[in-house]
């Protein structure tokens, strides 16, 4: 049975445990073939990328702080300097101060708000600057979001108005990248018990009204979310960009 991404190189930023999305979808992308490239925000997070990343088969692993630009840049010219061409990225990054999520919305406060727009949403721009032109056969760009973006939901805080940033970034970046034949895209993933996640106050309370209230009355499985990316970076994707793909267990259908 041939492999939905066999013969495609993929660059997965954002792993760092096995609890992970970005772990998910990188195993799931290790599972159908592609060649698998990592990153790892600093030297204290190095050694436990690799060995994951060494359980998945990936080849490479690059430091990439996207808060500082020489770094992005560094990591591309390093893609490029060992003739990497490619096809698939996965941007699977965000952060926030934790009394951000722990506060009303209107107590945010300027360097918060910097943090998470620049993590979260502009940091998404910055790496399909330096990536796109390594696409040079195009291919596929994604990010994460979540429901939040568009509704309000009790303690998300400054990150829904991060990920609103991020699904606005998807549509401008498919419409200018489009002609390169690199589509761009969102995976709106339904709540999931992520260590990151887990900043988020009353997360327990969350994931019972999802499981409660969501069509297929259960909570989304990261595996899920991860054969959606397969999708998305596979040639079964090929008409797809600018789209917020919405992997949440029909959550976001939902009204009272």
């Amino acid at each position: 049975m041939s492999k939905l991404l066999e013969g495609k190189t993929a660059i997965v930023l954002g792993v760092w445990n096995k609890w992970s999305i970005a772990y998910a979808i990188a195993q799931a992308f290790a599972r159908e073939g592609a060649r698998l490239l990592l990153t790892y925000q600093n030297d204290r997070v190095r050694p436990s990328v690799e060995e994951l990343g060494r359980e998945l088969g990936a080849t490479s692993f690059y430091p990439c702080e996207v808060q500082q630009p020489s770094d992005i840049e560094q990591m591309g010219n390093s893609l490029q300097a060992a003739g990497h061409r490619l096809d698939v990225v996965v941007h699977s990054l965000a952060a926030a101060k934790h009394e951000d999520l722990n506060q009303p919305f209107l107590n945010t406060s300027r360097e918060g708000f910097q943090l998470a727009l620049d993590v979260s949403a502009y940091s998404f721009v910055a790496i399909s600057r330096i990536l796109a032109p390594l696409m040079t056969n195009g291919g596929s760009i994604m990010t994460l979001t979540y429901l939040g973006s568009t509704r309000v939901v009790t303690n998300y805080n400054i990150m829904g108005i991060a990920k609103a940033a991020l699904e606005a970034e998807v549509k401008y970046l498919a419409s200018e990248l489009g002609p390169k034949k690199i589509r761009v895209n969102a995976i709106s993933a339904g709540a999931i018990k992520t260590i990151s996640a887990r900043g988020v106050k009353d997360l327990s309370k969350m994931l019972e009204i999802s499981a409660q209230r969501a069509p297929l009355r259960r909570n989304t499985d990261p595996a899920e979310v991860a054969d959606a990316a397969v999708f998305l970076g596979s040639d079964l994707g090929r008409g797809v960009t600018g789209n917020v793909l919405y992997v949440d267990a029909g959550f976001h259908v939902m009204g009272l």
